[in-house]
């Protein structure tokens, strides 16, 4: 059973140009309302839009004139007109770094960036997901905002739900990187640690959103998944913007359930249809980690069904090991002319000091993955370096501390220049 909401009828949505939610796999149509899954063949639900009557340039204006966050895109969005408005952390419009110290290390020459959301307010790019999360729940009338976690969401969901004065109550894996636990916790909610997994603390928290003790609640990567996951979209949004209107040629996604990836692909389909960026090919690649890699392995073998791993990795933002969207990830490498790569522990932190010493960036172990499959990619001659290509960064490397403990003094001396000398530092 499906957790309820206050909303007793879809008449008094006001989802913006969200017109219904459409099954992924079958085509099946449903009024809009917190429901995840077709009732008729049990695939994923997404947003349908009614985009009919804009006007490409009128588009583009409003859009630029709006404010410095996602919200500049709420024509796109499933969202209320007056969203801005409303209480909300307002993320997005991070930088897109043009990246070329980093360029010339790997040898690109078309044209390097890095897109940084660790910019955003709890520094990663979840912030993104909930705002649009919690404007759904505003709408369905839900008091408690949840979700199921690897670290970044439980903070995002914390912040937001402080902010708009929701309780929180989020459920991470019980071993997370202390730096994440206390962020997620900071913010007053109720921070619960599972023993296991995150694929284990997944399968709670659908068991409580059948149970009545879950009524009320909106699991923001549950019951409200699929207005959640359009969040994603205002990525390639901005991308696309801060590039002039043009799509990247090539783009390197970290995947952990595979959805970011997959509303990226679809936020880049709706600027072409819509008019505001020309029509041309572009590439989507996708970046694990090796010690959770079901959707590399997938795509290396050839294979259209992911098979679920035990994840092992420093990279836990990214250990989800039965991917959701893992499939539909498959199909856009292959359609666009990408591919989805992994890369191991040791290469992801080589990967976050080489982005630090060249660009200033301290990416978090889901931006060394990103950046250390880019790496290999150029090399394996997989990824074109003459052509234009953005790199996502979707986390802050103070969140992830122990992947570069090693890190720290030159050297110690004494506060004399003789000392200085000695150390061989003059």
């Amino acid at each position: 059973m499906a957790v309820q909401s206050v909303v007793s009828s879809t008449d008094s949505v006001n989802l913006g140009p969200a017109a219904a939610l459409s099954c992924r796999e079958c085509g099946h149509r449903v009024p809009l309302g917190p429901v995840f899954a077709c009732e008729e063949c049990f695939g994923p639900l997404e947003i349908a839009y009614d985009f009919s009557g804009y006007d490409t340039e009128e588009l583009r204006k409003r859009i630029e004139a709006g404010p410095a966050n996602i919200w500049r895109y709420a024509p796109l969005l499933p969202v209320p007109a007056d969203v801005a408005d409303k209480p909300n952390l307002n993320p997005g419009w991070t930088k897109l770094v043009k990246a070329d110290n980093l360029a010339r290390e790997l040898g690109v020459t078309g044209g390097l960036y890095v897109k940084d959301d660790s910019g955003n307010p709890t520094h990663s790019f979840k912030d993104r997901v909930v705002a649009q999360a919690l404007e759904a729940a505003r709408v369905f009338g839900f008091t408690t905002l949840s979700c199921s976690s690897t670290g970044n969401l439980a903070g995002a969901v914390g912040a937001a739900a402080a902010r708009a004065g929701f309780r929180s109550c989020v459920f991470i894996p019980h071993d997370l990187e202390q730096g994440k636990i206390v962020m997620a916790a900071v913010y007053g909610g109720e921070l619960i640690g599972i023993e296991g997994n995150y694929d284990d603390v997944n399968r709670f928290c659908s068991e409580l959103i059948g149970d009545p003790v879950g009524e009320g609640w909106g699991f923001v990567n549950v019951n409200l998944r699929p207005y959640y996951a359009e969040g994603s979209k205002t990525l390639a949004y901005e991308i696309a913007e801060q590039l002039g209107w043009r799509l990247p040629d090539q783009i390197v996604v970290p995947i952990a359930s595979g959805s970011q990836l997959t509303k990226i692909d679809k936020g880049l389909q709706e600027l072409i249809r819509l008019g505001l960026v020309e029509d041309r090919p572009y590439k989507i690649f996708g970046a694990q980690a090796e010690g959770c890699s079901p959707v590399s392995t997938a795509f290396k073998a050839g294979h259209d069904v992911v098979r679920p791993q035990k994840p092992d990795t420093i990279a836990k933002s990214l250990a989800i090991g039965n991917p959701a969207d893992g499939p539909y990830v498959l199909d856009i490498a292959r359609r666009t002319g990408g591919a989805v790569e992994d890369v191991t522990d040791a290469q992801i932190v080589d990967a976050i000091k080489l982005l630090a010493r060249t660009e200033g960036i301290f990416a978090e172990t889901a931006g060394g993955v990103t950046v250390g499959v880019t790496r290999k990619l150029i090399e394996s001659g997989v990824l074109d370096p003459t052509k234009t290509t953005v790199v996502l960064n979707t986390g802050d490397g103070l969140k992830t501390l122990d992947a570069v403990a090693g890190t720290g003094l030159t050297a110690t001396i004494r506060p004399t220049l003789d000392s200085f000398r000695e150390a061989g530092l003059a």
